[in-house]
């Protein structure tokens, strides 16, 4: 199989994400794609960045109708540093004949080569950078060019969304038009639990 792994804070989830996920399945081929809500630091705890159990339940509602979207609760369940490199190695256990996607942005390729153990993450995935601007593209290729002696990057494009969950928490905050931008069970569950209010 060909398994994508998504890892974000999604907080919340967004239909930004869920489109990002099909494009670079559909281009990469994918069976699928796990979705996998990261810790969030304890000084980044409060109103606007809700519990890991919150972020994991909205995962699961914008992904429910679609049978070839998983999310795992691996990282929010481990106290250490949520360095990709355990994640990576991770579903590499997990899935030891497969051929393991690592999504990330544009902006984390340019500086990947400084994320913690970055080679050993290239000897067990490819790298699957999804660009979302129109302008970054050659700066992309050189930089997959320059990190190929360590393993394989993939450059795929996406067209940008809108709107980013930093934007839609700041929106929530002041009584703006925001539920066009997440699934509609999302936007039930942050209004029944009133989160990002303040």
């Amino acid at each position: 199989m060909k398994i994508g792994i998504f890892g974000g804070s999604f907080n919340p989830i967004h239909n930004g994400h869920i489109y990002l996920a099909k494009t670079v399945m559909s281009e990469l081929k994918l069976d699928k794609v796990i979705f996998v809500p990261s810790r969030i630091p304890p000084h980044k705890s409060g109103k606007e960045y809700i519990s890991g159990k919150d972020r994991l339940e909205m995962v699961r509602l914008a992904i429910r109708n679609n049978p070839c979207f998983e999310v795992s609760d691996y990282e929010l369940s481990n106290d250490r540093t949520g360095y990709s490199i355990y994640t990576v190695v991770h579903f590499r256990k997990l899935y030891p004949n497969d051929l393991l996607y690592l999504m990330i942005g544009s902006d984390m390729l340019l500086s990947f080569d400084t994320w913690f153990e970055f080679e050993k993450i290239m000897q067990n995935v490819t790298v699957a950078a999804v660009s979302r601007c129109k302008g970054d593209n050659l700066l992309l290729i050189k930089k997959a060019d320059e990190l190929s002696k360590y393993g394989k990057v993939i450059v795929c494009n996406a067209d940008a969304y809108p709107v980013s969950s930093t934007e839609i928490r700041k929106k929530i905050r002041k009584k703006e038009n925001w539920s066009c931008y997440l699934d509609g069970s999302v936007v039930q569950y942050i209004r029944l639990g009133s989160f990002y209010d303040e």
